[in-house]
């Protein structure tokens, strides 16, 4: 096994192992439960961490993390007059999703 990264929250760091598990590359989130420990302990060290089972899958995984890291930011105007920016590829007012 080896550690990938340490996520900001826990919920950041189950949407990144998901995204790895769907992917193919076997992950788990080490330290979930450490949270609340910070102040006994530094807090850097209770962040939850991303770890990944076979060394093999760590130039994928760390390639796949980055897209993660940085999803490209739009701005696109949807056929019923919604501005959707961020991420988003579907409008959050009608549904619509974003033209190609």
């Amino acid at each position: 096994m080896r550690k990938l990264t340490q996520a900001p929250n826990l919920a950041i760091a189950t949407l990144w192992v998901d995204a790895l598990k769907g992917e193919g590359v076997a992950a788990s989130v080490q330290r979930q439960y450490l949270g609340s420990a910070a102040g006994e302990l530094p807090p850097d060290q209770c962040l939850p961490e991303v770890w990944i089972q076979d060394d093999a899958q760590e130039a994928r995984a760390r390639e796949l993390l980055h897209h993660l890291q940085h999803v490209p930011q739009r701005r696109w105007q949807c056929v019923c007059g919604e501005l959707v920016e961020g991420g988003f590829e579907q409008c959050w007012a009608c549904g619509a999703w974003m033209p190609r």
